[in-house]
């Protein structure tokens, strides 16, 4: 009997923007050797659930709102001085079982558990307090349970129209009016000025923010 050998990177490579595809039976290797050969090219999504890998490649569009979010959390860090590590869409993973590469990732209540260091080792450091996924094209909800793996304990989901907020419980994640990690953060307030963005543009969508959260009382 003959295996047939995938070359995984020769798909992926292929991609047109805003594509998934999806691999059965791969291995953690396969995993691992795509990681490698994609490197640090950005315009890819790469993750892996116990055989299943999947890639999805992204748009200007996606890669936008990520980039707002990101900016909308420093400025809440810098305007009321609240100590967030970023660590963007670093690979998060697990030896030969899960592993995925969220959009965006936060530390904020173990922030101080990271310190200053640069590199981070899942193995014995905690998880990010938040993951972003952006889905105006893809859903990325079959992720959930490696996040759910690593115990991550909110994401925050941005599906093109409202930004979701999902809490970690014993029975997996549950939908949350606002943020555990920034509490002064909901549901509604990040998907007002999430809405914004294609109308005002970023840098009158980011000053109506920063004035909102000057508004907050101290």
């Amino acid at each position: 009997m003959i295996t047939e050998t995938i070359n995984y990177f020769a798909v992926v490579e292929q991609m047109p923007e805003d594509a998934v595809v999806t691999f059965h039976g791969a291995t953690w290797e396969d995993y691992e050797e795509l990681l490698a050969q994609v490197g640090e090219a950005g315009g890819r999504r790469i993750s892996f659930n116990d055989g299943t890998l999947k890639v999805m490649t992204l748009s200007h569009g996606h890669e936008k709102y990520v980039r707002f979010i990101d900016r909308m959390v420093s400025t809440l860090s810098l305007r009321l001085g609240v100590n967030v590590l970023f660590f963007g869409s670093a690979t998060i993973k697990r030896k030969r079982a899960k592993g995925n590469e969220p959009d965006a990732s936060f530390y904020v209540q173990t922030a101080a558990a990271i310190g200053n260091r640069i590199d981070l080792d899942l193995s014995v450091d905690p998880p990010p307090d938040v993951v972003v996924e952006v889905d105006i094209h893809h859903d990325s909800r079959d992720n959930y349970p490696i996040y759910a793996a690593f115990r991550v304990p909110e994401i925050w989901r941005y599906n093109g129209r409202e930004m979701e907020i999902y809490h970690l419980q014993e029975a997996g994640y549950v939908t949350a009016e606002t943020s555990r990690a920034l509490p002064m953060l909901g549901s509604r307030i990040l998907t007002q000025y999430l809405s914004r963005l294609p109308e005002d543009g970023e840098l009158k969508a980011i000053l109506a923010f920063d004035k909102w959260l000057q508004s907050l009382p101290r």
